[in-house]
Order: structure tokens, then sequence, then C-alpha cells
């Protein structure tokens, strides 16, 4: 079978690129061994959304009585959440295969392993193509801790499929993003919550004062975190587990029906080459690509998890159009290096761009806008905790370099300013556009204008 490029995996970069592919003229077969729509739609982005949204509307019914509605009792059914969550899933990875079909993609159910630069073999089947695209994901995992193979261990893939994981207690090792949004669907819906991160503090990728509120407002909601914290082993107890740990130098353990291991993600590549032929990869597995995501055999390229860079899956469907396009000598259609980061907790986190703290090491001199969304009218009829607008501009020309957001719809308005920094905006013009009150989205403007006094020739602010 004869094909323009042949794409291993079916996830956000797989797919887009296929689509993408097809729209450029090229006959293109995509081989997916489990479902389409990868991690990000079967056991990791939409169905911990989908979960964290049910969690978060029976977490806002519990205070109905301050809204003056009279709900006499709030419950809820664990088969039921999953049930929508399932539903949910099944829809969006059908609307992928319409689309796979719809842009004539052959799609070939599988294990693909790469022969050579131009061979892939599935199943019986022997396909060749002048290009072809490694787009194979990352699977959860699992460090080096004893214990942690005991049953009652398990990692977010337990977590989130089928009818996920239902326990009492929960102890989550690693206060990343997945960490952190596990730990707030199971507090809302009134499990008993542990946190134990190695770093100082959780979220350790994010902006210091984001990782610092969501650790309040965790806490605030009964979630025990340790940071510095090392586990050493985990042991079986007559009445479930027990983690065993060092946090700051103090002996600790935690007890827990359910162990969740969230330290990070490794590529998927077992099995992807053949014993003679392989492209470059670092120690940790993952393949190494160029700017173009080329490997270092010209006629493949690789994008998404299996990369190593930022494990998202925008930024793997912005890297498959890149790589693509790029196969066709077609000019870059997308920014894909410009990624908006996002944790859809209650209140929700998005940065895009650079940090104050960033810039700082840089050498870099900016000013920042910060505007606390207390004051901000829709914050306080939707009664959402404390959070932030925060902008950096450059300190000479005033163009905006980044920003972090912890506010309702923060996983939103975040668009806005990504679209901001791409089109090079300076703090005049983000501050002298209307936006509709009451939003949330004022308080960009209200941020935009907080930078003011920091200016160096900026007009005087508008505050209100």
């Amino acid at each position: 079978m004869q094909y323009d490029l042949i794409i291993i995996g079916g996830g956000p970069g797989g797919y887009v690129a296929a689509i993408r592919a097809s729209q450029l003229g090229m006959k293109t077969a995509l081989i997916e061994k489990e479902q389409l729509g990868g991690t990000c739609l079967n056991r990791g982005c939409v169905p911990t959304k989908t979960l964290m949204h049910t969690a978060n509307l029976f977490g806002e019914l519990q205070g109905a009585a301050q809204l003056g509605l009279d709900i006499k009792e709030t419950g809820y059914r664990w088969d039921g959440l999953h049930q929508r969550k399932n539903q949910v899933v099944e829809q969006l990875r059908a609307g992928i295969a319409q689309l796979l079909q719809a842009n004539g993609v052959a799609v070939y159910n599988g294990m693909g392993s790469i022969l050579d630069g131009h061979t892939v073999q599935t199943g019986d089947d022997m396909l060749t193509a002048d290009h072809i695209l490694i787009a194979a994901g990352s699977v959860p995992a699992i460090p080096p801790i004893k214990g942690a193979d005991l049953p009652g261990v398990v990692t977010s893939d337990a977590l989130l499929e089928q009818n996920g994981v239902d326990c009492q207690r929960l102890l989550i090792i690693g206060g990343g993003v997945i960490g952190t949004e596990m730990a707030s669907v199971y507090a809302a819906l009134g499990k008993q919550v542990t946190i134990v991160e190695a770093a100082e503090r959780i979220l350790p990728t994010m902006d210091r004062e984001i990782s610092q509120n969501m650790s309040m407002i965790l806490k605030k909601r009964g979630v025990e975190i340790y940071t510095s914290a090392l586990v050493s082993e985990i042991s079986q107890q007559e009445d479930g587990l027990c983690c065993h740990f060092t946090a700051k130098k103090e002996e600790k353990t935690a007890e827990a029906d359910t162990i969740l291991l969230s330290v990070g993600r490794r590529p998927c590549i077992s099995r992807l080459f053949v014993d003679s032929f392989a492209v470059d990869c670092t120690e940790r597995g993952f393949v190494m690509v160029d700017e173009n995501f080329r490997t270092s055999v010209p006629s493949i390229y690789a994008v998404g998890d299996v990369i190593g860079r930022i494990q998202l899956a925008h930024a793997a469907e912005s890297q498959g159009i890149a790589a693509v396009e790029h196969m066709q000598g077609q000019p870059v259609s997308v920014r894909h290096d410009l990624v908006p980061s996002c944790v859809y907790t209650t209140p929700e986190i998005a940065m895009v761009g650079i940090t104050a703290d960033g810039a700082k090491k840089e050498g870099r001199a900016v000013i920042t806008g910060k505007y606390v969304m207390s004051g901000n009218a829709k914050t306080v009829i939707e009664q959402q905790d404390r959070g932030f607008v925060k902008l950096v501009f450059d300190q000479e020309s005033e163009v905006l370099l980044g920003a972090q957001l912890m506010c309702a719809r923060a996983t939103d308005l975040i668009s806005e300013l990504t679209t901001a920094i791409a089109a090079g905006l300076t703090r005049e013009q983000l501050a002298g556009a209307m936006r509709p009150h009451p939003t949330f989205s004022e308080g960009i403007t209200e941020a935009a204008e907080a930078a003011v006094g920091q200016s160096i020739h900026s007009m005087p602010g508008r505050r209100r």
C-alpha cells in the first residue's frame, strides 16, 4: 500500500496532522493501536474535565441556600458520573472518525512498526510512503518506589477509564497539573485527599503566586498537602495502603485506600522500531527532532508527547500541522512556539508567554499589571474564589509578553491574550479595547491599566 504520508498515533497530533495532510492533497494513512483520540480524549483531558464539571456543579449545590435556593438533599451516583464521562468520550471519538473519513484518511487499527525511513508494518499490512510522522504519545511514568506495584496503587489511566476508582481516601504522589486536577475532583465529591509533592510547591512549573494561591484554596477545601516530600515506600496495611515519605527532613506516613502515581509521563515508543532501525532518541527515550519536527532520518518526523516538550493536546496539534506543512514546503500557519497552559481547577488557571520571574532570570526589563478579581462583578455574582489577572509587558515598548490568570473562565480568557502576544499588541491597545460588563474579561482591562504606574511613557489609566 503506497501513501504520501503514514502517521503512527491517532491522538491530537496524529489525527489533526492527517486531516491537514489530506487538505494539502497528500494520500494519508493513520495507524492507531487502541482508540482514536489518544490519551487526551480517552484517558486525559476530556474525561478529567467532564468529571470536574460534574464535581464542581455538585460542590456549588452544597451552597445553594446562599443563593436563595431550597434544595433539600444532594447526592451523586459514582456509576452515573462515569457513565456521563463515557458518553462524552464516545461522542467525540465518533466525531473524529467521521472527520477522518470525510477527509479520505485511511485508518488502520493495530500496532505500527517502522522498518525503515519509508516503510511501516501494521498487522499483515506493509505500508510505504514518502514521509512518516510519529505521534505515538505517552503513558504514565511509574517511579522506582518500593510497593508501587501493590494493588490499589494506580495511574491516572485507572481513574479515568470506564468506571474509575471509587474510594474514600485518595493519596496523590505528585502535585503537578494531573495531580492537582484529580485532587480537586475527589475533594469536591467529599473524599479525603492528600498530595505528596517532591518540589517546594505544588504546580511547580506555574507562576509562584498561582501555586501559593492554589495551595491555600485546596487546603481550605480539606486537602492535605506535603511539599519538599520524598516518598521512600508504599506498604500494605490491614485497612488499605500506607505511604512513607520524608517531608522537610521529617519522617511521615499517610494512609489511603488508593494511591495515585502522578509524576509525569514517558514516551510510548515500545515496539515502535524494529531492532535493526531507529531514529535518534534522548536518554529518557524521547524522539529527538529539529525546529521543523524532523528526526535524524529526514523522511521521518515526530510530534506531541513522544518528543518530550510541552505535553499538551493543542501543542501536539500545532506541531502536527507544522510538520505536515514543512513536508509540503508550505509556510507554517500556526504559532507552535506560543503555547498556553491550562489547569481546570476551581478557579481555573491559565498561562502563556513569559512570567515576571522568567523575565528577571533573562535580564529583561518588564512592567507588570495585576488585578485581584474580588472586585470583579461577575466574580462576586458567581461566588468565585479569590483570583487574579497578571499581565507582563516589555518595559520599553510596552508590548505584551506574558499573562498569568487564576480566575473563573481563565482557560477561555487566555486565548485573547495568546492572540495579543502573537499580534504584538501593546498595553495601551489592550487596555483600550472595550469589554462587556459584567464579564470576567474586564479583569484584563483592569490589569493592563494597573501597569500604568510603572510605565515609562504611558498615558494615565482610567481605573474604576
